[in-house]
């Protein structure tokens, strides 16, 4: 009985000055707007994705879909449930009537069909795509092959000296947070404990640790979280700068007359870059914590943090780069990021390159195109003065530069929070293969498939500059 007079009534909706019935059936509840992330390169008529408790559903604009002008003053969300849930934006709803009663009053009601604006605009039905399957997919497994030629870093400066760690050991890098609990009587490098995702998690000084300096926190400090030994910490060094990848013939050992001693065995290689006018220091995972320090951090972790670490089960854990254009925040597999660099202050122009093609840059003797992410994006221009960031990304055998506003962090994400793109947002759009969902930080990060930022036409075109291009500086 309750089934059939739903059947009969309908939710009034207001959009764009025109008063709407949608069956009340279809209607699983009514939402204020949510926070939304834009996907890029998708159709007009999706908002983004937005999280209802711990679901992606897709946010599609009704004004659009009725072929009016975008809905930038919508206040309210209608989730509607066909085969999943999808978010209709709407200015106002108004009221619950009987199908019946909706033409007695004055101004007119139009009933839509909701699931065909819907077929009409996507040519689909509303469906999710199945789960992911756990672990890697082919094609991330060829990336992480090819990168296997080169051993990757993670470098960050200390008193002015850069230093490095075995990217294999570093899980994220943090901002410093505003406030953190100081532990009376422990040793002088530890600076306190913060709480990171409802677990605490230790903080030292690696400027103290390495004899160079005291525990001091600067404007530009990151905490970089590793996992030393087998106790997860966080490191606060005082810029991170840069993933970088070096070749076996650009590592060389710490020479003996330096390794005397415990200070100097916290250092394990001489990582040579630009001819070797730019030395960074390799810190060893296995000593760079004092013998007492150590013991006192792995007495006081337990096995829950470790996991979430990876260390007990690291192929449930993927990292990802995670960098911004405007207000949206997107993931890159490290595995297919080579290095991250601060933008040039000039690049090589060429003639008749492609409009995508911003220049090329030198970088250690190869040629690298660099391309403007923002604009094949679609992103709003930035409102930050920092400069902006060069991700240089393996696409199958080439490296190209992609422009972005910034780069915020190395981000581990356990498999359980990554989920499918609703099939709203996946249509003809490859660009995103997966949505980190991150509940606890109250954040939605979309991640990028590497592969598809350049189509394959594209691809030809930056192997031919690649070939081509002179030298440069």
């Amino acid at each position: 009985m309750a089934g059939a007079r739903a059947a009969e009534q309908a939710l009034l909706v207001s959009v764009a000055g025109e008063r709407l019935a949608i069956a009340a059936a279809s209607v699983a509840e009514v939402i204020r707007t949510p926070a939304v992330t834009r996907v890029p390169l998708s159709d007009p008529g999706l908002v983004g994705v937005a999280n209802l408790r711990g679901t992606v559903i897709p946010v599609v604009s009704l004004a659009v879909l009725l072929g009016k002008d975008s809905d930038a003053t919508s206040r309210r969300v209608v989730v509607v449930d066909h085969d999943s849930p999808v978010g209709l934006t709407v200015d106002e709803v108004s009221a619950l009537e009987r199908s019946d009663a909706l033409h007695d009053g004055e101004q007119p009601v139009r009933t839509i069909d909701v699931e065909a604006l819907l077929k009409a605009r996507f040519g689909t039905r509303t469906k999710t795509v199945a789960p992911i399957a756990s672990g890697v997919s082919e094609k991330r497994e060829a990336d992480a092959a090819e990168a296997t030629a080169t051993v990757a870093f993670f470098s960050f400066v200390i008193a002015g000296q850069e230093f490095g760690l075995p990217l294999a050991a570093v899980r994220e890098v943090l901002a410093v947070p505003a406030s953190m609990v100081v532990l009376p009587r422990t040793d002088d490098a530890m600076v306190g404990v913060v709480t990171l995702r409802n677990r605490l998690l230790p903080l030292v000084s690696l400027a103290t640790l390495l004899g160079l300096g005291g525990a001091t926190v600067g404007a530009g400090a990151k905490i970089v979280v590793a996992v030393i030994g087998n106790v997860r910490v966080g490191m606060i060094v005082d810029a991170a700068k840069a993933i970088v990848r070096a070749s076996s013939d650009q590592i060389d050992p710490v020479p003996t007359v330096l390794t005397r001693g415990r200070q100097e065995a916290q250092i394990q290689a001489i990582c040579r870059f630009d001819d070797g006018d730019r030395l960074m220091s390799i810190l060893s995972t296995d000593h760079l914590l004092r013998d007492g320090l150590a013991e006192r951090l792995a007495a006081e972790s337990d096995k829950e943090d470790l996991d979430m670490a990876g260390t007990a089960d690291s192929s449930e854990i993927e990292q990802f780069v995670i960098f911004q254009l405007a207000d949206e925040h997107y993931g890159l597999p490290i595995d297919s990021v080579a290095e991250v660099i601060v933008m040039p202050d000039k690049l090589t122009t060429l003639p008749k390159a492609p409009k995508f093609v911003e220049g090329v840059m030198n970088l250690r003797g190869e040629i690298v195109p660099i391309i403007d992410q923002r604009g094949r994006f679609q992103a709003p221009a930035s409102r930050s003065a920092r400069k902006p960031k060069v991700i240089i990304v393996r696409i199958g055998k080439a490296l190209a530069g992609f422009i972005v506003d910034g780069v915020s962090e190395v981000l581990g994400i356990a498999a359980d929070r990554l989920r499918p793109p609703p099939l709203l947002a996946a249509r003809d759009n490859k660009l995103i293969d997966r949505i980190a969902n991150l509940e606890v930080d109250g954040r939605m990060i979309l991640l990028v498939d590497p592969q598809e930022l350049l189509d394959r036409a594209e691809q030809d075109i930056v192997a031919a500059i690649r070939e081509t291009a002179p030298a440069g500086p």
